[in-house]
This record gives structure tokens, C-alpha cells and sequence, in this order.
């Protein structure tokens, strides 16, 4: 099969398309001829040598999440066939994962009707993170939460999530989503200088709670384009009152200094929840642009830009 792979650590540039052996799933696993391949600022780390001491030796691949068609089932596998189409997070402990004509996957749900493959492989992660992270943060149906960073696809699935569970929501977000936020029911604001003053006068009260979902737990200043890490939390802590109200899914070095919550523990748990939210329209990453294998590099240069506009997605 073809697939992506790299041998050495380093930037997207050592990311090459080759032939290699097909896996076999194990226990517990499944096999997916894959479709569509969503690709995460995750990958980029791997291919950064990111968990090098955790996983085999290299090669290996990339691609943590899939959507594809049932091909082969591992031992005690049940509840699933081969053919149903189904999307969930990539095995990637070994010489290939998601980007790949055939990949392993260790928990999925089916895709639901009117739903592409290329809008269910953007979803395992931003879902999963946003979903663990509202639940981490302990916020409540009533509250009001500040989701900074909403145009990021984990910032949107929170914002949908909060929503759905009836939690009030003011977003800050850049141009490309703020529009698309407003209209599922989000108060909107921009980043930058003034944002505190901003989201106060739409709260016209306490903010009870706030998610950093920014890429690098920093503040976002115009479109989508994150300063060095660190510079919004302050802020956040300013409008909650209390550090422990305030979480961030990354910047865990200032969250450690200044006594905010993080969410590290990913759990799947949740892929039949986020299939039925899905099939109802309440759950949607946007995807941005797709590319082919081979287009790879073009693919890591946008998103590695932090400008992506939405999720990009590999297609096969």
C-alpha cells in the first residue's frame, strides 16, 4: 500500500510517500481502507520526534485520525463489519498511521448518513479534546463560558458542545469564523488589545468560567495568528476571578505558573456521542482544504501557518 512515513526526525520535509506492507490489526482492532485522513498540529510534533522514548523505533508514520471503509477485523472484535464506514482516532505506534491507503484503528463509530468522510476525520480530536475539556472544566448548564480561540477547530467543538448542554457562550474568534459562531448562537468578539473590555460588556457580568483552545495557549491578536505563548491567560483570570475557573488545552507551562487548569488524558469513550451529535448537525468541524499523499508537504506548510481556516484533511 502506499503510505506516509518518515526515518528520521525533523521537519515535514523528511515526510516521504512509499510502498510498504499493508498491518494486520490485533486485538481489538480494526483495519479501514482509508478516505480521508485529518491532519492536527500533533503531527507535526511526531514528526518532531515528539514521544520519540514511547513509541517503537522508526519508521514511522502520521495521521491520527481517519475515516475509511471496514477491511478486516482483529480478535474480539464485535459490533462492526467489514464495510460499514466509520471514522475515529489512527494506531500510531507503528511504521504507518492514518496517512495511509490502509490504516489500524483501536476505537471508531460509524459515520452517520449525510455526513462525508472528509467531514468525520476532522472531528476525533477537536471533539474529543473540547468535549474532555468542558467536562475537566466543570462548567455547568446556566454559566456563561468564555471560549477563547474559537475559530480553532477545538474552540469551535466546544462552543457547539456548550451550547448544546445549555451553557451560555461568548467566543472570541478572528473574521474567518466569527460569523459561523453567531450563528449557532455564540456571543462574538474579536482577539487583540481590548478583548477583556470586550467580552465584559457582552457578559454584563461575572464570566463564570473560560477555555484557552488557542493553538499555543496564547493571544491571538488578528485573524488567526497566535503571539508567543502565554499572553492571554492573565486576562482570562482577570474575567473569571479565579484561576482554577480558567482552562487551556496547551499552554501548560504558564497554566503550571499560574495555577489554571490543564486536560492532558484523551479518552474515546465518547465516538458514539460525537457520531449522534454529528448526524444531528450539532457537532461540525469545517474543513478548510483537502489534499492527496502526495501533496503533503503543501498540506504541512498551512497548517504548520497556524492559518488554516478550518481543518485540513488528507483524501484518498
Amino acid at each position: 500500500m502506499k503510505a506516509l512515513q518518515f526515518d528520521r526526525f525533523g521537519s515535514p520535509d523528511v515526510i516521504e510517500l512509499r510502498d510498504v506492507p499493508q498491518p494486520d490489526p490485533g486485538p481489538g482492532q480494526i483495519r479501514v481502507a482509508v478516505r480521508a485522513c485529518g491532519l492536527t498540529p500533533a503531527d507535526w510534533h511526531v514528526v518532531d520526534g515528539l514521544l520519540a522514548d514511547h513509541l517503537p523505533p522508526l519508521p514511522r508514520g502520521l495521521g491520527l485520525e481517519v475515516a475509511g471503509t471496514v477491511d478486516a477485523l482483529g480478535e474480539g472484535v464485535t459490533g462492526v463489519q467489514v464495510g460499514d464506514r466509520v471514522f475515529g482516532p489512527a494506531a500510531f505506534d507503528g511504521p504507518t498511521a492514518g496517512a495511509a491507503e490502509y490504516a489500524l484503528m483501536p476505537a471508531w463509530a460509524l459515520i452517520p448518513e449525510g455526513v462525508t468522510a472528509e467531514q468525520a476525520a476532522a472531528l476525533p480530536m477537536a471533539a474529543e479534546t473540547a468535549w474532555r475539556a468542558l467536562d475537566d472544566l466543570g462548567v455547568q448548564p446556566g454559566e456563561l463560558l468564555l471560549v477563547h480561540g474559537a475559530g480553532t477547530t477545538v474552540g469551535e467543538a466546544a462552543v457547539r458542545f456548550a451550547l448544546h448542554r445549555g451553557i451560555r457562550v461568548i467566543a472570541t474568534a478572528g473574521p474567518t469564523r466569527a460569523a459561523a459562531l453567531e450563528e449557532i448562537g455564540a456571543q462574538v468578539t474579536a482577539y487583540g488589545e481590548g478583548m477583556a473590555e470586550r467580552v465584559g460588556a457582552l457578559a454584563r457580568g461575572p464570566v463564570d468560567r473560560a477555555l484557552d483552545a488557542t493553538p499555543a495557549g496564547g493571544r491571538i491578536d488578528r485573524a488567526d495568528r497566535p503571539s508567543p505563548a502565554g499572553g492571554s491567560l492573565p486576562a482570562l483570570i482577570g474575567l473569571t476571578g479565579d484561576p482554577d475557573r480558567v482552562l487551556t488545552v496547551s499552554d501548560f507551562a504558564a497554566a503550571a505558573e499560574l495555577g489554571v487548569r490543564i486536560t492532558t488524558e484523551i479518552r474515546y469513550d465518547r465516538m458514539n456521542e460525537f457520531a449522534r451529535l454529528a448526524g444531528e448537525g450539532v457537532l461540525a468541524v469545517p474543513v478548510a482544504r483537502t489534499y492527496t499523499l502526495d501533496q503533503i508537504r503543501e498540506a504541512a506548510e498551512l497548517s504548520r501557518s497556524r492559518r488554516p481556516g478550518g481543518k485540513l484533511t488528507l483524501v484518498l
